[in-house]
């Protein structure tokens, strides 16, 4: 008997780890991820409940060569920012990235409540990220973990 495909994603654990190199690692600690793809065993994709606290933010401001990025505001409020300027997302809006774009984004939680996405991402081979406003870059391994480097190649 195979065990159940459903589940409350409210039940996977929460984290907050990030493979983010210091000085970045510290601005992402107020948001953590409930990583639902996972759990559910997915290969190709990943799907990820991510919950920003006032004054967070999900990630520095980023684009993916090969990656296509679509998030869903399931509660709160948070402020889109990318290279267009800065809209605000409600419940129920949602955006996407498409891959290779070089559209740098990042949601910013200004309010006072905790806001609630719902973050799809593929997994595609040799992806690679751009930080406009960070020396950061990084490179997806074979074993699926980024490698983050100084824009320049230099290590951390």
């Amino acid at each position: 008997m195979s065990k159940p495909k459903g589940f409350d994603p409210l039940e996977i654990a929460e984290s907050n780890a990030t493979s983010y190199p210091e000085p970045y690692r510290s601005q992402n600690q107020r948001r953590w991820n409930r990583r639902l793809g996972d759990h559910a065993g997915l290969k190709n994709f990943g799907v990820n409940l991510t919950r920003i606290a006032p004054g967070g933010q999900s990630s520095c401001r980023h684009w993916h060569s090969r990656q296509d990025e679509f998030v869903y505001v399931l509660s709160g409020v948070v402020a889109l920012e990318t290279d267009a300027g800065e809209e605000v997302l409600r419940a129920g809006m949602c955006a996407g990235f498409p891959a290779g774009s070089r559209d740098g984004h990042r949601f910013v939680n200004r309010s006072a409540e905790d806001a609630v996405l719902l973050v799809v991402g593929d997994r595609t081979a040799e992806d690679e990220v751009g930080y406009p406003d960070v020396d950061l870059h990084a490179r997806l391994g074979p074993d699926g973990r980024y490698r983050f480097t100084r824009k320049d190649g230099s290590a951390f």
